[in-house]
């Protein structure tokens, strides 16, 4: 909750995958709070009562939606889905307007990437915003696994990173009414 809010406000990009992260986090506690009380919520040593009061109620919070979205086993919640529309919205402004040729040419060195990408999808297509942001979460879940990575795929991750954080830059320009209309 702490760390989210940080996030959202500095790294759209960041966000989106740390969020992504916390519904595994959900899914793999069985969607049980007290679980995530335990393994969570209790690791966090230093914070004040009103805190774990609240990162509990946000936590139960997402639980409760996660169950009437029906994401309990897979997908995301709407909240995360709106973040990756915002996106797609704000690249689609950036490509159209030729005062960001330079973010036309990031996303251009990264299209092939993302084609190779969509082809492996098989019949779980994504957009292309969203595609990155699949490809950086996999990467992230074969870390956390502790699975070797081949440099290839690293090559691959760096682009993406690097086009999602000119993306997330705009972002943040246009969420504080600072980008060039």
């Amino acid at each position: 909750m702490i760390t989210a809010s940080a996030k959202k406000r500095e790294n759209i990009a960041e966000y989106l995958l740390y969020m992504w992260q916390i519904e595994d986090l959900i899914r793999a506690n069985g969607l049980d709070i007290d679980k995530i009380q335990t393994n969570i919520i209790d690791q966090y040593k230093d914070l004040t009562d009103q805190q774990r009061k609240e990162m509990r109620e946000w936590y139960e919070s997402l639980i409760d939606m996660m169950r009437r979205e029906g994401v309990t086993e897979k997908g995301h919640l709407q909240i995360n889905k709106n973040v990756i529309i915002a996106l797609d919205d704000l690249h689609r402004r950036l490509m159209a307007d030729s005062k960001y040729a330079s973010y036309a040419a990031q996303f251009y060195h990264t299209l092939p990437l993302i084609v190779e990408l969509r082809a492996k999808a098989g019949e779980n297509k994504a957009d292309e915003i969203e595609t990155c942001f699949n490809a950086l979460y996999g990467l992230l879940m074969l870390r956390l696994q502790g699975k070797e990575i081949s440099e290839e795929t690293m090559q691959a991750s760096r682009q993406i990173s690097k086009f999602l954080a000119l993306l997330s830059h705009y972002y943040k320009l246009d969420y504080n009414n600072e980008l060039e209309a």
